[in-house]
């Protein structure tokens, strides 16, 4: 770069320009700042559709089978389909359909839709509604929960409400996938058939299932035309209450016989609702609960205030007796959290200028530098805006580390401006001289420095969705205070400063005197100790290779962990009990466990939900972090609360932003076992599920597969049945009418359609003896009882049959001890395998959150190894030679020992957050050896000197700077290592590595860059 005709010289003749330019850009960066939306972390959601399909009464294995078979066949068709999971329960299927991250989800859903037409053939006649899809991921969390109760009015009444009303208003809103209504009590009319009465009037269970459908017929009647005139013809309207249909007339029989048989002569008819065995509570209260699930990609904050803006036009439709309130908000950690981060972003600003006035020990030295500050932040943020980014926890994380990195060129611009001012120097002409001198050193610095982040800007998967962000921010930071500061500070400087011999330092402060006295004092001791290190070089050499050792070794020997898990005051827990327990044993070990928690000294509020099968689900909102413990020593709390309750476990999973997978388990991390055989893979994950609950770092292990259930299997006579007249379908359509809930018919009102059920009162579906009373109609018109022809015997089942990639998969989840890692886990998980003696046909891996973290581990390194090599080409570029680059690079082990040492003083693991700060580290730790290489190159070429006085030279010269700048961005990391405010566990392992890094690659740099420079100059001198 010319020194006359340099950006820096043209800045500082063209004030106005420059200046007007600069403050375009703050305008700019003021009305983004206001724009720009608030999330948690940057959009990382790979497209996830879930297809749900039910058929009421039909078995997990029917259902497995016949429902989700067929439609796993055309999904695995689909293109970029990346995984696919399944789950069968008693009359229900969920299929969860993962897609490659460059896949389009409005694409993959016409996809989908097509899948779901050519399957529908193949799928069973009895379904009354066709499999349907959302585009949501069913393991994450709801974003908002609402809770409607009334001192006046039915369950029924707000379920109408909830149903036609809010549920509908909030799925139209964007971000919004599906709402999701908890302890549904929709109208219906429930019919409990007396068998006996039924095979006294020689009616059949079909028979009258047909009838019922017959009579609440709501097909076109048509019109009659005249010749002047047009009616509409209409029959009798719909029966609309069990009133009305109780004397429906479902046979027709002589008078010897009875005549009309009217449905209440048979039946108990009454007005209830559809699921009678679901319920939701909020603080014990009976409530209905909706919970609203986003689509993936969308912003939480948003979607969450577009609810609330919608919520009063919603209450002014309702009656004043309905309440309606606002729990499990995941917003409020958000806002909280961004809140703490800017706050964290302030205290950096001010340490980073207090560090910057200790060396330059003047206001106006001080205050010129620290502009870069400000204005790299707000150009920054004109920049997000522009690329779509949000202010989350990564970019505001990234924000607050470049603070202590972008100062850095200004310093080194600044601080080669006020020595020649010194040395007597006029302030304009030591203006262009210094940025001139020092416009290389700092574009390499920069430069460099932005190398470190090109292996993130094309690292593939949800890791490069999710930090792809914070390298961009970092990188436009640094290279806007790189402009700023061979701009606006030579532009400053020669304004503001004003010239001022060195020896003068009577009219300073007291406390400047002090630390001048104290900085001359460690400059002398520095330049001792490098002139003993030049003359004992292979000593530094061998402790040099020695770091490379050392490096490796904590590596291999610290806890390594995937994502710190954050404490966003929100707990989701798992209640299961035995899989044949009733619904009133059920209901009451429920009510028990929301009690239990709900006395915890940390919780706030509870949220109880039942629904069909042998547990139910709590939403546990905690309460402020100041009025509590933290979260492992609350989920600990919880554990001993619950433990208590007999015929109950209890599974607590921590809320986390970071959801990876579609696949929801009970705890936080999984790990899924499968095999072709699915009865081996029951047995052998039954056996390592009892040995990792055995050992000591596993908490909350339990299987997806559930417990096994009894079943009344029929074992029937077919020979016998085919005697007595009577098929196969028969029997089933009398066993699903008699047992199956089934929808015998619909009144269809104004705001929804409500159901009619059919089933046998509840003596006689109490236990397999009361099958006896079931009669089946022969082909010759005859009644035949069941217990002619079929026998039944009690067989144990299990509740669930799980799909992964078409074949079958148990998935065993697991939370950790407080101080276990990730990596112990799998070290424990492959020991246990060991000790079973799992076959080899039986194969498992890692799902969700640790399935990332297993790849994450070969992609760390790959990580650094890239940046090291990117770093090495663009310095080899900068400074056309093979040998300077590596004198620069040789420190970068040292502070990867001091980052891995300060993370396992502090407790923390090796994160891929903490990785980031080693990475952060290669950058900034390489220039203080640019600095002095810089330097000492312009000695050896300008004055002619030996490398030995150029690098001596040099390590003096630029001590200042190279100590401030430390300071400087060590100040800007310190915040984040002290771990203030919420969402302080996501920042504080960067914060940790890159202090920890400085401090202990500071000691070390200051000596290998001299030693290495001298040794290699040597070296390359003699190639030459």
């Amino acid at each position: 770069m010319s020194q006359n005709h340099g950006i820096s010289w043209w800045a500082i003749h063209r004030p106005v320009a420059t200046l007007l330019l600069w403050l375009a850009v703050m305008v700019a960066g003021v009305i983004a700042w206001f724009h720009l939306p608030i999330s948690a972390l940057p959009s990382y959601d790979t497209p996830t559709i879930n297809v749900s399909a039910s058929l009421s009464g039909a078995s997990p294995e029917t259902m497995a089978n016949s429902v989700a078979t067929p439609l796993e066949k055309q999904f695995s068709t689909i293109p970029g389909l990346a995984m696919m999971s399944s789950s069968s329960r008693l009359g229900s299927t969920s299929i969860t359909l993962e897609f490659a991250p460059n896949r389009d989800i409005e694409s993959a859903a016409v996809d989908v839709q097509a899948a779901l037409y050519r399957a529908n053939r193949s799928l069973p006649s009895d379904m009354k509604s066709p499999p349907s899809y959302r585009k949501v991921n069913p393991s994450d969390a709801p974003i908002l929960m609402l809770s409607i109760n009334s001192p006046s009015m039915s369950l029924s009444q707000l379920n109408d409400y909830s149903d036609n009303l809010i549920a509908p208003a909030l799925s139209t809103i964007d971000g919004v996938a599906q709402v999701q209504i908890y302890g549904q009590k929709k109208y219906a009319v429930r019919i409990a058939v007396d068998p006996e009465k039924l095979a006294a009037r020689n009616i059949s269970l079909p028979e009258l299932s047909s009838a019922l459908k017959t009579a609440n017929a709501n097909s076109p009647v048509g019109q009659l035309e005249g010749e002047r005139q047009t009616l509409m013809l209409q029959a009798n309207e719909q029966l609309k209450n069990a009133a009305e249909f109780a004397e429906v007339v479902v046979a027709n029989r002589s008078a010897d016989s009875g005549g009309l048989v009217r449905l209440k002569d048979v039946a108990r008819v009454e007005d209830s609702v559809e699921n009678i065995k679901s319920g939701s509570w909020v603080n014990g209260e009976r409530s209905i609960i909706l919970a609203v699930q986003r689509q993936p990609g969308a912003n939480t904050v948003a979607t969450v205030d577009a609810i609330k803006a919608m919520l009063p036009k919603l209450k002014a439709q309702m009656p004043d007796s309905v309440e309606m309130h606002e729990i499990n908000d995941r917003s409020t950690s958000i806002r909280e959290s961004i809140h703490d981060v800017n706050l964290t972003l302030l205290l950096t600003l001010g340490l980073v200028v207090m560090s910057v006035l200790l060396f330059l020990r003047r206001a106006a030295a001080t205050l010129i530098p620290s502009v870069s500050l400000p204005i790299s932040l707000l150009a920054t943020f004109a920049l997000m805006y522009w690329l779509g980014y949000s202010l989350d926890n990564i970019s505001l994380m990234g924000l607050t580390v470049a603070l202590g990195l972008v100062v850095d060129d200004a310093i080194v611009v600044l601080e080669n401006i006020v020595r020649h001012i010194e040395e007597g120097m006029s302030p304009w002409d030591a203006a262009i001289k210094g940025a001139g001198e020092v416009g290389f050193t700092v574009v390499s610095i920069s430069i460099s420095l932005v190398a470190v982040f090109i292996p993130i800007f094309f690292m593939p998967g949800t890791m490069g969705l999710l930090f792809h962000e914070f390298a961009v921010v970092v990188a436009l930071s640094i290279l806007v205070s790189m402009l700023v500061s061979l701009t606006l500070i030579p532009l400053f400087a020669a304004r503001f400063l004003k010239p001022e011999p060195a020896e003068h330092t009577h009219t300073d402060p007291a406390w400047s005197r002090y630390f001048e006295a104290g900085f001359n004092r460690l400059l002398a001791a520095y330049q001792r100790s490098l002139g003993w290190v030049l003359q004992h070089k292979i000593w530094m050499l061998l402790a040099t290779l020695a770091t490379f050792g050392i490096t490796v070794w904590l590596y291999t020997a610290i806890p390594k962990g995937f994502f710190p898990q954050e404490d966003i005051g929100q707990v989701q827990a798992s209640v299961d009990m035995s899989a044949d327990i009733s619904y009133p044993a059920l209901l009451k070990l429920q009510q028990r466990v929301a009690s239990a928690v709900a006395k915890n000294p940390n919780v706030s509020s509870v949220a109880s939900s039942l629904g069909n099968g042998s547990g139910g689900r709590l939403f546990i909102t905690l309460k402020p972090r100041k009025e509590r413990q933290n979260m492992q020593k609350t989920l600990e709390s919880l554990r001993k609360d619950t433990g208590k309750i007999a015929g109950v476990n209890v599974f607590y999973r921590p809320t986390q932003n970071l959801n990876i997978g579609g696949r929801s388990g009970k705890s936080s991390y999984q790990y899924t076992l499968q095999a072709v055989n699915a009865n081996d893979l029951e047995s052998w994950s039954n056996k390592l599920q009892a040995e990792l609950a055995s050992k000591a770092i596993f908490r909350d292990v339990t299987s997806d597969a559930e417990q096994k259930t009894l079943q009344a299997k029929l074992n029937i006579n077919r020979d016998r049945a085919a005697e007595l007249g009577v098929d196969m379908q028969s029997l089933r359509d009398t066993l699903y009418a008699a047992y199956g809930e089934r929808e015998v018919a619909s009144i269809y009102a104004p705001q929804d359609s409500y159901s009619v059920l059919l089933q046998l009162n509840e003596a006689d579906r109490a236990d397999e003896s009361k099958l006896a009373k079931l009669y089946v109609r022969s082909k010759n018109g005859g009644l035949i009882p069941l217990s002619s022809f079929a026998t039944v015997a009690r067989t144990a089942v299990t509740t669930t049959i799980n799909h992964q990639g078409q074949l079958p998969a148990i998935t065993l989840s697991f939370n950790l001890a407080e101080g276990s890692s990730l990596s112990d886990a799998a070290r424990e998980i492959k020991a246990a395998e060991t000790s079973i003696a799992l076959p080899s046909y039986i194969f498992g891996g890692f799902a969700g959150d640790a399935a990332l973290y297993n790849q994450t581990q070969t992609s760390q390194l790959w990580l650094i190894l890239a940046a090291v090599a990117v770093i090495y080409v663009v310095l080899g570029v900068l400074y056309e030679s093979w040998i300077h680059p590596i004198t620069i690079l040789a420190g970068i082990p040292s502070a990867a020992i001091g980052a891995l040492l300060a993370l396992n003083l502090v407790g923390l693991e090796l994160t891929f957050i903490a990785m980031i700060g080693i990475l952060l580290l290669v950058g900034i730790v390489k220039k203080n050896a640019i600095m002095m290489i810089d330097f000492a190159l312009e000695a050896e070429r300008g004055s002619a000197l030996s490398s030995i006085d150029a690098i001596r030279e040099a390590s003096a010269k630029r001590f200042r700077p190279i100590m401030m700048t430390t300071l400087a961005a060590m100040m800007g990391a310190m915040p984040l290592a002290l771990g203030l405010g919420a969402g302080a566990e996501l920042r504080q392992p960067l914060g940790v590595a890159i202090v920890g890094g400085l401090i202990f690659s500071q000691l070390i740099t200051l000596y290998i860059t001299p030693v290495l420079y001298i040794s290699l100059a040597k070296l390359e001198k003699k190639l030459k």
